[in-house]
Order: C-alpha cells, then structure tokens, then sequence
C-alpha cells in the first residue's frame, strides 16, 4: 500500500504588505460585497478580477428563495469576465465576506466547491494560473492557484 500526501503553501500577509494594485483589488471585493442580495443567509460576499488586460471585473452573491438558483460571488463574477472577455485570462481573485452583522470577517472565507471548480476550469481554459487572495481583517490569504485549493480535482481529462 502507498500513501499520497498533498500539501498546499497559503501565503498569509497584511493589507500593506500587498502591491497597490492588490490593495485596489481587494477593496474592490469588500466594496462589492454591500450589491450582495442575500436575503436568506446574511452572508454578503464580493470578488473581484484583475484580468491580465488590467480590466478590473467584480461581483457579489445573488441569493434566490428557490434554492439552489442563487449564484455566489466567485462564479458571478468569473462568468461575467468570460462572457465579455473570452480572450483574457484571470490574473487575480479577490474575495471578501461580510456576517449577518455586516462585519467583515476576521478569517478569510474559503471558496465552496463549486467556485472551486469553475476557478480551476477558468485557469485550464487560459492556461493560466489565477493568483487567489481571501481577505480576512486579521490576514490575507495568498494562494498561487486554483488546483492548490482543488487537489485531486475533476477535469476534462478524466472524461477521455
């Protein structure tokens, strides 16, 4: 018998610590967060997208008392960023989160498993690693790519 270890290196930084154009980023994620429509949860997140053009794309979860038609924040917004811009690749995602009180919060939130694996498909289609940050008021989260936070994932090849 043999045993498969899986590690993934988790950056954890300060807001100031990051480039400006992180800073931008991530502002723009929390800012985000205040179009969510969630309702139900009270669970308000933001993203946002630096596409490798520079162009700047963000979204926020939609909830929908049908569940499960709401979107979170991460698909919305890299569906929206492949819709209108099919040829450029996500260099960066951000994502924050606010509570039920309207606090940010203190520990970074982890994508579900669905964002998980339309990230990891949107970085096969482009070939491209996306640099995910997760903002958390006590650190950030700086992760080099989506298969780092999808080990042993599902993809196209599995189908052939």
């Amino acid at each position: 018998m043999k045993e498969l270890n899986i590690s993934i290196s988790i950056r954890i930084c300060q807001e100031e610590e990051l480039s400006a154009d992180d800073r931008e980023l991530l502002e723009a994620a929390r800012r985000t967060t205040y179009h969510s429509y969630a309702p139900y949860s009270h669970f308000s997140v933001g993203a946002a997208a630096r596409l490798v053009n520079g162009v700047l794309i963000t979204g926020s979860n939609q909830e929908n008392a049908a569940y499960p038609s709401g979107l979170c924040a991460e698909r919305t917004t890299l569906f929206y960023a492949n819709s209108q811009y099919p040829d450029q690749a996500v260099d960066t995602l951000a994502i924050a989160a606010r509570n039920e009180s309207g606090e940010f919060l203190v520990k970074p939130i982890p994508p579900c498993g669905a964002c998980r694996q339309v990230m990891l498909e949107t970085e096969q289609r482009f070939r491209h690693p996306m640099r995910i940050l997760l903002f958390g008021t006590e650190g950030i989260y700086e992760i080099k790519g989506a298969g780092s936070l999808l080990p042993l994932s599902f993809d196209s090849s599995a189908m052939k």
